[in-house]
């Protein structure tokens, strides 16, 4: 038996708000937010004294979703540089399908956003670009050309 889907991916974040302002200019959209907490999310999870909030958003096709969450306690602990690399070991980036690239760059400016690298062209097939965004979050984006 294959699986069904991806159904999420989850980011652990210090600022929910920030976060979510991030992404919602980016074009996703907020589904809900709400507490976390209870022995079952312990116990799924492996901490006891879970208290979190999160927040879950979609993209515009209902299919990609980031859960974003906030740990009151126990406090969430930081595994590697803020700032980290590229090619540091575990998950670098989310990548997004985009329609002008430049113009998303531009309002995610307006959230601290910054390239990571530059805005470049890859053959005849897209412009790529990474992005720096609140808490060191790195984005992905492609315009498809032509």
């Amino acid at each position: 038996m294959a699986i069904q889907r991806m159904d999420n991916v989850l980011i652990v974040v210090d600022d929910l708000d920030a976060v979510i302002a991030f992404f919602v200019e980016l074009g996703m959209e907020l589904e809900g937010r709400m507490p976390v907490e209870g022995r079952w999310v312990e116990r799924v999870i492996g901490l006891d004294d879970v208290r979190q909030d999160t927040a879950m958003l979609r993209t515009p096709d209902g299919h990609g979703r980031i859960e974003l969450a906030m740990f009151h306690t126990p406090k969430a602990v930081r595994a590697e540089p803020e700032d980290a690399p590229a090619n540091t070991l575990g998950i670098r980036r989310v990548m997004f399908a985009v329609d002008d690239i430049e113009e998303i760059v531009a309002r995610l400016r307006t959230h601290g956003a910054e390239l990571v690298g530059d805005l470049v062209r890859y053959e005849d097939s897209f412009r790529l670009c990474y992005v720096r965004g609140p808490e060191g979050i790195i984005v992905g984006l492609a315009e498809q050309l032509g």
